[in-house]
């Protein structure tokens, strides 16, 4: 029995001595402490995608600079941007955001001004005014081949919209050509196919050039620019929160 017993303890021993040769070494408390500031680094670190929707002027003029900053300072943070002119229900259609024109965002949502005021331009070239003349007040446009714009999601065509003295007035104008593309109509006015409606800025270098000149100048007051807008029960997260910030309009 008693060499049975010793057999048993070096069995015992042995498998002890093996377990403990290959578990790894406890860490140190130094060691535990850099583990929990790792941790803590990857709970505070912005992450997430954030989708908007949103129409191509304000992409390019205003959005992209700010998300392409964002995503250089946050890596772990993800942007969708999905182009689109119309009224999308953002809640409905899973978006976290939306920008339109303040004037067309609904009285229920949180609106955050992104950008200064905007004007529209009726413009076309030297040339088509020189063979059609140039219309004074907007009810002229009936007599002229104007350039439409189709929205994607409604699809209706805008109706041109002009403002002198606190009088509204809306013009529907019909022409040879339509699409529902902003930067078309530009290029389709460039090349003398009639006169277009768009933001003043998309034209001024063209203006300024002398390729396209302006009409009803005195029919195109300033009104709300974009402001990025989302349900006012949502509260916002950290990676919204700080795109929030990125765009906020200070002015000038």
């Amino acid at each position: 029995m008693a060499s049975g017993s010793r057999s048993s303890e070096r069995s015992v021993s042995g498998t002890v001595k093996s377990a403990a040769s290959v578990m790894p070494p406890m860490p140190t408390s130094s060691q535990i402490e850099d583990h929990l500031d790792v941790l803590g680094e990857l709970r505070e670190r912005p992450a997430g995608t954030i989708r908007l929707t949103l129409p191509l002027h304000a992409a390019t003029s205003i959005v992209w600079p700010a998300v392409a900053k964002l995503m250089r300072d946050y890596p772990d943070i993800s942007v969708e941007l999905s182009i689109d002119s119309g009224m999308r229900d953002i809640v409905a259609d899973r978006f976290d955001a939306g920008v339109r024109l303040g004037e067309q965002v609904a009285r229920d949502m949180i609106a955050v001004r992104i950008g200064p005021e905007l004007r529209m331009a009726a413009v076309a070239t030297p040339d088509y005014f020189r063979a059609h003349g140039r219309p004074a007040q907007p009810q002229d446009l009936a007599d002229h081949i104007c350039i439409n714009l189709r929205f994607t999601t409604a699809g209706g065509l805008y109706a041109w919209e002009f403002e002198k003295d606190g009088r509204a007035l809306n013009a529907r104008v019909e022409g040879q050509f339509i699409t529902n593309n902003v930067e078309l109509i530009i290029q389709s006015a460039i090349e003398g196919v009639g006169i277009a409606f768009v933001p003043q800025d998309h034209v001024a270098d063209h203006v300024a050039a002398g390729r396209l000149e302006r009409v009803l100048d005195d029919w195109c007051p300033p009104f709300p620019g974009y402001h990025l807008y989302y349900p006012s029960r949502r509260q916002p997260k950290t990676a919204f929160a700080l795109l929030i910030d990125a765009l906020r309009y200070r002015g000038a």
